[in-house]
């Protein structure tokens, strides 16, 4: 069974730059899903599928964060990774990461996806 965790500060202060990196066990990040991804969902709002990397480490970005947003993959250590620069308090959310079959930009529910984490509270503030 593939299994996520997120990790990373809980707190970013304005300006500065997220980051969360996704761990995966029981699976690898080049052989399991064809898309691993990350997913927010800010206080009372839905969730926003944000960007994600391939199996063969191809990158898809929502367009609406492309500029501010990297997401990048450490082989070895079975784990990917996302950067999002220049928050503001409006990138406070629960950050999710996710893999799947398919690329799943329109995102309902997790469970749209084969396997997500818990998820992570980011909050961004001065």
């Amino acid at each position: 069974q593939v299994q996520l965790q997120e990790s990373g500060p809980g707190l970013v202060e304005p300006s500065q730059t997220l980051s969360l990196t996704c761990t995966v066990s029981g699976g690898s990040i080049t052989t399991n899903y064809y898309f691993w991804s990350w997913i927010r969902q800010p206080p009372g709002k839905g969730l926003e599928w944000m960007g994600a990397i391939g199996r063969s480490g191809t990158t898809i970005y929502n367009p609406s964060l492309k500029s501010r947003t990297s997401i990048s993959r450490d082989t070895s250590k079975n784990q990917f990774t996302l950067q999002l620069s220049s928050v503001t308090p409006e990138d406070t959310a629960q950050y999710y990461c996710a893999g799947s079959l398919r690329l799943i930009r329109d995102v309902r529910s997790l469970s749209d996806f084969a396997s997500w984490g818990q998820g992570t509270q980011v909050t961004v503030s001065s």
